[in-house]
């Protein structure tokens, strides 16, 4: 098997049908934001359309399972730094030579741009004889390995070092009388810096202020009077510069496509193992997904929302994590409870997972087997278009048929509280319905519904409940366990939007 991508496997290379919009439940299920977080910073890899793109392949998730396991080694993971970091020195200064004005100084440039690119390429080589096993590095290092060791590779790096020794033996002096500038060779002239540091070392005593001028040695500084100066130099050494140009004119493909493309790529990995240090570092556990697509029973524990926990550990706050599983006929999780207890959260969690399983990252929680679906789906609640000339519960109600439309036996539903414009009684009814058409899908969901009726509908159905203190409940856990709804999820929502609560009304009767 050759080398293709350090992303795709095989002949599945998708990168040129990446998908350039981000999915339309990114913002619901808060991914929108995790990935602006992950790709910051490194706008000039074009990230987003590969977390953008979601996989349908296990075989193609374990190939990135295994080389994000391969730079989670240190080790590993600093000499793919190392080697970015050179390529990405190699694209400023290359940047730069475009904005240059004079030829020769464009051409002594892109002989470093080249000499950098050449050592990068063979110093990844020799570090990527370390301890990988991932099969797709594996395959690059003997891409890497054929690269370096071919013909057209050896004449570059060696032209580049044969021209770069020529340089370094060009020696001139500058005499200067009123505004005449004269360029000479170097003969037996006196380096007269030596002589006068000898004569007044004997008056040093201590570290003194350096005098000396400072010229800037930015390239983009050189003026008229250093391009003369140039000029006369190239008139004393013609055949060293003549190399140099001819250099310049043949060498503009140096830079090999598939080590480009490399160096773009194993930027997936390198920014995601970045975003998710600081959990780590936090306490919160990261883990490899067992994927299935043929079974339904999934599980997670100790799973959490990856865009709250990243906003809590700026804060210095706790994270709490929750687990779930989904088992035999099991199908539909239905979580209720009261306001502001985590149902959400829970509910975007679920997305989430299922979601960073399905781009071939760790997802957060100690252990998981996640289903790999066709189609991921959200409804939650937005606010009313006047521009669509619908009414919201009109609104909710294409939305759901749209999705129940495209969904499949392979499809992840995440509901969120809908119909909460109509009444009760209506609410009710209308949830009925789309609860036997999810059945009759097959699909996996997960519901955050006030209507304790669906919890115990039938067997495909999994009552979970957001928990509150035992001695206090006003007060959250954010814990969501597997229990039968208690009946009162509803009634506190109510009270609660009235300002009917116990709490309320003590406030209210002090007035």
């Amino acid at each position: 098997m050759t080398f293709q991508s350090i992303l795709f496997k095989g002949s599945e290379n998708l990168i040129n049908n990446e998908t350039i919009r981000e999915p339309d439940y990114f913002v619901d299920l808060n991914l929108n934001q995790i990935i602006d977080s992950v790709t910051t910073g490194k706008g000039e890899y074009n990230l987003k359309p590969f977390f953008y793109t979601p996989l349908k392949d296990i075989d193609v998730i374990c190939y990135r399972h295994e080389i994000m396991q391969d730079i989670e080694n240190i080790t590993v993971y600093q000499k793919v730094m190392s080697f970015a970091d050179k390529m990405r020195m190699m694209r400023e200064q290359r940047a730069r030579i475009l904005k240059l004005y004079y030829k020769h100084q464009k051409e002594r440039w892109f002989l470093e741009v080249v000499n950098i690119y050449c050592n990068a390429a063979e110093q990844l080589m020799h570090d990527l004889s370390l301890e990988i096993k991932s099969q797709g590095l594996l395959l690059f290092r003997d891409y890497l390995i054929n690269y370096v060791q071919s013909d057209r590779f050896k004449l570059l790096y060696s032209e580049v070092k044969r021209i770069l020794t020529e340089l370094a033996t060009v020696q001139y002096c500058i005499h200067f009388r009123d505004l005449r500038v004269q360029v000479r060779s170097l003969n037996s002239e006196s380096n007269y810096s030596e002589e006068i540091d000898a004569t007044f070392r004997k008056f040093k005593h201590e570290p003194v202020k350096d005098y000396r001028a400072v010229y800037p040695s930015d390239p983009m500084n050189m003026n008229h009077v250093e391009a003369q100066i140039l000029d006369g130099v190239i008139h004393l050494y013609p055949d060293i510069f003549k190399n140099l140009e001819s250099f310049f004119a043949e060498n503009q493909d140096y830079l090999d496509e598939t080590i480009a493309l490399f160096d773009r790529e194993i930027q997936f990995y390198l920014a995601y193992h970045d975003y998710i240090e600081p959990f780590k570092n936090a306490g919160l556990k990261f883990c490899y997904p067992q994927v299935t697509i043929d079974s339904k029973e999934i599980y997670c524990y100790e799973g959490f929302d990856l865009a709250l926990a990243h906003k809590l550990i700026n804060e210095k706050s706790s994270v709490v994590a929750n687990d779930f599983h989904l088992k035999n006929e099991e199908r539909i999780i239905i979580v209720t409870g009261p306001n502001q207890g985590g149902k959400t959260t829970f509910a975007r969690t679920f997305g989430q997972l299922h979601y960073l399983l399905s781009i071939g990252c760790p997802v957060p929680g100690r252990k998981a087997q996640l289903f790999l679906f066709d189609k991921l789906f959200t409804h939650f609640e937005k606010e009313e278009n006047i521009v669509n000339l619908r009414g919201k519960l009109q609104d909710d109600l294409v939305r759901i048929h749209k999705i129940l439309d495209q969904a499949s036996a392979d499809s992840i539903i995440v509901l969120n509280e809908i119909f909460t414009s109509t009444a009760l009684q209506d609410q009710v009814f209308l949830s009925k319905n789309i609860m036997e058409r999810i059945i009759e899908l097959d699909s996996l969901c997960i519901w955050v519904t006030f209507i304790d009726e669906l919890a115990s509908y039938c067997k495909k159905t999994v009552s979970m409940v957001s928990t509150v203190v035992p001695d206090n409940p006003a007060m959250r856990t954010f814990k969501i366990l597997r229990a039968p709804a208690n009946g009162l999820a509803y009634a506190l929502s109510i009270a609660e939007k009235y300002s009917l609560t116990y709490n309320s009304l003590k406030e209210r009767l002090k007035l």
